[in-house]
């Protein structure tokens, strides 16, 4: 172990650690982001965040069609073929 400063720390609990908050907050890292692990050549442990991106609207870029809609009215209809 090197001597450089400690920002913190947590303990190893049943094969899971706890990231303190203050690199939690520091790094955004929030509930359902991965971690990627990476051993290096030389021993050190670097872990990438991969940020979660998906959910109801992650991928929704907006309306891109030509049709004028109304939101009061089409609102529940969005997406629903109506005869």
């Amino acid at each position: 172990m090197s001597n450089d400063s400690v920002d913190s720390e947590s303990k190893v609990s049943g094969n899971q650690a706890n990231i303190p908050a203050r690199i939690r907050r520091e790094l955004d890292i929030d509930d359902g982001d991965t971690l990627r692990w990476h051993i290096e050549s030389d021993g050190t442990l670097r872990v990438e965040i991969v940020q979660q991106r998906s959910g109801t609207f992650g991928d929704f870029t907006g309306y891109d069609g030509s049709q004028e809609t109304d939101v009061t009215t089409d609102h529940d209809a969005w997406g629903v073929d109506v005869n």
